[in-house]
């Protein structure tokens, strides 16, 4: 018997309701904001990918050379693609340009709880606005897209910090340009590592500079134990220009999201710098405040990159956030909903006789938007509407000899027992209404 291959995943109906369910909340979060969908091949040249992240990447795609000769893979994100299709139109694009995607994405990498090789995610970005504005937006569009699925301030945080800021205070220490990346990504792994690692790792990562390992590992640590923004404004008490200009930065964007009502949702904590060499400003993950504390979306701003693939010199800010992680927060925390995807009418057929009419009728009911199964077969009354409730519908249409010598149809509503005959003239108008209030609108 063939399976499914390791790290992907087969939804069966139950299970594709579900997911359904997970993109239509993410949509209308979106929708509400603004957002405009878009989409990509999932395929993609390999080079759209190791330009943006470098060639190390590689060893985390499925990657290949297809029958013309190209060097291919299927997309490990759609940040990239985004970047491509809005420097392929920039010109007449309307700014700011806000796009959300719900796409599936493909990482070859070691399976563990809450990562899969093959994954959903939702991403949304904001192009052509430089302020902390489309920042703000960003971040509050990020905790709306977990709030609609029941999650609270008591369940994640977002947790806020800024790559320009971190290359400002490493200016500060006289640690070099070309040396500010590999220290953040020390940074990184400040909460996974320990003492001796992270020393040498810092020492590393200064090699070929005049900086002490030990002292900016020091001073680091002393940095990132700041954890609002009067303690950054006393920190960096009559600094340079552009770290003042930075904090008014901080000001604005903090000021935003309080103004909004998000300020309980929001912490700032500069242990977060986003692995990426591409981040370029504000970054912010959205970790689950118990259990495993994983993240569940994560983004930051990108002015850079649209510019490195090709493209106009353009600002961007966006977020990722997959489906794997949230579900199973959902599932913990008792939130996933068991998602029925039953028909709204099942129309129960008696008789060989009544079948023109009850065809007739279901035809008239899906032309009118109604979902509406019935029975290929004649049967008995009982097995019939239990056949009817197996599939979700709430009510069943009753088709007998008896129905259709009067004209009617009789209505049943199959949790509450009750029924109603209704004039198959009137079956329209009253189901539209029985839907609305109930198994009483059809009396």
């Amino acid at each position: 018997m063939f399976t499914s291959l390791p790290g992907f995943r087969e939804f069966y109906p139950e299970e594709r309701a579900l997911q359904n369910h997970f993109f239509d909340l993410w949509r209308r979060a979106a929708r509400r904001f603004g957002f405009h969908e878009w989409d990509a091949p999932v395929l993609e040249p390999l080079e759209l990918f190791t330009e943006k992240s470098g060639e190390e990447i590689v060893r985390q795609l499925f990657n290949f050379e297809d029958k013309g000769g190209r060097q291919v893979t299927l997309r490990p994100e759609m940040t990239p693609s985004l970047a491509r299709l809005v420097a392929a139109r920039a010109g007449s694009l309307r700014r700011p340009i806000k796009w959300f995607a719900i796409g599936e994405n493909y990482r070859y990498e070691k399976q563990q709880k809450g990562r899969l090789r093959a994954f959903y995610q939702f991403n949304a970005d904001i192009l052509g606005e430089p302020g902390p504005a489309a920042d703000a937006e960003i971040i509050a569009l990020c905790i709306e897209a977990l709030r609609v699925f029941g999650l609270t301030a008591a369940d994640f945080r977002v947790r806020l910090s800024d790559r320009t800021l971190w290359f400002l205070f490493l200016e500060s220490l006289g640690v070099p340009e070309s040396a500010a990346v590999p220290v953040l990504a020390v940074v990184d792994k400040l909460e996974r590592s320990g003492p001796a690692e992270l020393l040498k790792m810092m020492t590393d990562a200064l090699a070929g500079t005049d900086c002490a390992p030990a002292t900016v590992l020091e001073k680091v640590r002393a940095f990132v134990a700041l954890d609002s923004l009067e303690k950054l404004e006393a920190f960096f008490g009559g600094a340079a220009e552009k770290i003042t200009a930075r904090l008014a930065d901080w000001k604005t964007l903090l000021g935003t999201l309080e103004a909004m009502g998000l300020a309980d949702f929001i912490s700032l904590d500069l242990t977060i710098v986003r692995g990426l060499a591409y981040y370029t400003g504000f970054v912010f993950e959205a970790f689950e405040r118990s259990g495993d504390g994983r993240a569940l979306a994560g983004g930051g701003r990108y002015d850079a990159l649209v510019k490195k693939l090709g493209g106009p010199d353009m600002p961007a800010v966006g977020f990722g956030m997959g489906d794997v992680t949230l579900k199973n927060l959902l599932d913990a925390k008792g939130l996933l909903p068991v998602y029925a995807d039953g028909p709204d009418f099942y129309a129960v057929i008696l008789d060989a006789a009544a079948r023109p009419e009850a065809l007739a009728d279901v035809a008239l009911l899906r032309q009118a938007g109604f979902r509406v199964e019935y029975s290929f077969k004649e049967g008995k009354f009982g097995k019939l509407i239990q056949a009817a409730e197996q599939t979700g519908a709430r009510y069943a249409l009753i088709y007998g000899p008896d129905e259709v010598a009067a004209g009617v149809v009789k209505v049943r509503d199959t949790k509450a027992r009750q029924e109603a005959a209704v004039p198959r003239g009137e079956l329209l108008a009253r189901l539209q209404a029985v839907q609305e209030e109930g198994i009483g609108a059809a009396e």
